[in-house]
């Protein structure tokens, strides 16, 4: 493993994409992209994007991965634009990306947490950004590069240091709490009430990315009588077709080795080169919940869904979903509308920083604030799933997509900026 550097120092990137060879006139550059490198050798170390301020500062998880690139980081700083614009959030998109193994990190506290304490004084630079955990990242590293600014600015009440911070410090766990999972349950739920022929008890459900969302949300869709038949995560993917263990896969996803310790009964056992097949099992709801680009062209053909709730950011593209819901009739509801639990968690912990008599409100509904925050995600992915399916009725173009029609919704938010406390 490359030792880890004394510093980490900014550099722009070229603002230039190399995989959009002949960009349209009307593509909206980042505002600003940034490599994270070591001074003294010049090893890459990540990358932040900072997409669009418009309606504030960009609010973004910081992901770890050996593979993490620019293009990826790029991409879910943009889909966080649109997450943080449809949910009329007071933030703009951002996104930050650590190239490092994070399980080698985590067999190593202390060396994870000296990359944080110098990814932090790298990041004290970006006024615009506001970090949050993601893959390979927590609540715990949050807190770290929280205090790091809070001594840089003299004060705890602040915005710049990050959200989704440990409770006992003012913050919303995001993972504990699954607000995430939340989002998705609620879009759910909300389709089915829209929708009578859509009924979640007895539905066959599969979940690609059976971590924090993944896992809460098969609990959630459990709970109200639908099947679980599938399940993945890096070590392998479990499918049976009378259902799995809910419970017992709970109970293992944390061990070494994950779901490949699942003893319940299963008809089909993936291995880790053999994940993806999951994502093809006959199904009612498909959840790709784990990294970018789960569903593309090359097995777009083979998708046996009624319907894709998208638990990752971009799991798919334009494109592919165009050709799912017009030549195959499956619908795939954009990440950027349900599963935006987790970035409204973070910007009730922000606005609860900044503003005593907000804090005071939530926490009347409830001593943690969960109460409040689970209402505000449910309310904000229902309304805004019926006005989606309200304009996709009334749009006279017959072959528009859901995310057409999303990211007009999103795109119209970023033009009128708002507060969804207003």
């Amino acid at each position: 493993m490359t030792p880890l550097p004394k510093k980490l120092a900014l550099e722009p990137c070229d603002a230039r994409d190399e995989t959009n060879r002949f960009p349209a006139s009307d593509d909206r550059a980042a505002e600003q992209l940034i490599r994270v490198v070591d001074p003294a050798t010049g090893t890459l170390w990540g990358f932040v994007v900072v997409d669009d301020t418009r309606r504030g500062p960009g609010l973004g998880g910081i992901r770890m991965a050996p593979d993490v690139t620019l293009g990826e980081v790029r991409r879910l700083a943009r889909a966080m634009t649109l997450k943080n614009s449809a949910a009329n959030l007071p933030f703009g998109g951002g996104k930050a990306g650590i190239v490092c193994d994070p399980v080698m990190m985590a067999m190593n506290p202390g060396m994870k947490r000296d990359l944080i304490g110098i990814y932090a004084e790298a990041l004290f630079a970006i006024e615009d950004y506001i970090p949050a955990p993601d893959m390979g990242t927590d609540e715990t590293d949050i807190q770290q590069i929280y205090e790091y600014f809070s001594n840089r600015l003299g004060t705890c009440q602040h915005l710049r240091g990050g959200a989704s911070r440990p409770p006992d410090k003012g913050g919303i766990p995001i993972d504990e709490w699954g607000l995430t999972a939340h989002s998705l349950f609620a879009a759910v739920r909300t389709v089915e009430e829209l929708e009578p022929e859509f009924k979640l008890k007895g539905a066959r459900v599969v979940i690609q990315g059976y971590g924090n969302v993944g896992s809460v949300t098969a609990s959630k869709l459990s709970d109200v009588g639908a099947v679980i038949t599938g399940a993945s995560d890096i070590h392998g993917a479990l499918w049976h077709s009378r259902g799995l263990d809910v419970e017992a896969l709970n109970s293992v996803r944390r061990q070494p080795g994950g779901l490949s310790n699942y003893s319940g009964k299963v008809e089909k056992r993936f291995g880790p080169d053999q994940i993806d097949w999951l994502l093809e099992a006959p199904c009612d709801i498909l959840v790709p919940a784990a990294r970018p680009d789960a569903i593309t062209a090359r097995n777009a053909d083979r998708i046996q869904c009624r319907k894709i709730f998208q638990g990752a950011n971009t799991p798919s593209n334009k494109m592919t979903e165009y050709y799912l819901q017009n030549r195959r009739s499956i619908v795939s509801y954009s990440d950027f509308i349900v599963n935006v639990g987790g970035v409204m968690g973070c910007a009730v912990e922000l606005k609860m920083t900044m503003d005593g008599s907000y804090r005071e409100r939530v926490l009347a509904q409830g001593k943690d604030g969960k109460t409040y925050t689970d209402q505000l995600i449910y309310n904000t992915v229902s309304s805004n799933i019926r006005t989606l399916m309200d304009r996709l009725c009334d749009s006279k173009d017959s072959d528009r997509i859901f995310r057409e029609e999303a990211q007009q919704l999103a795109e119209e938010r970023l033009e009128q900026p708002g507060d969804i406390w207003l």
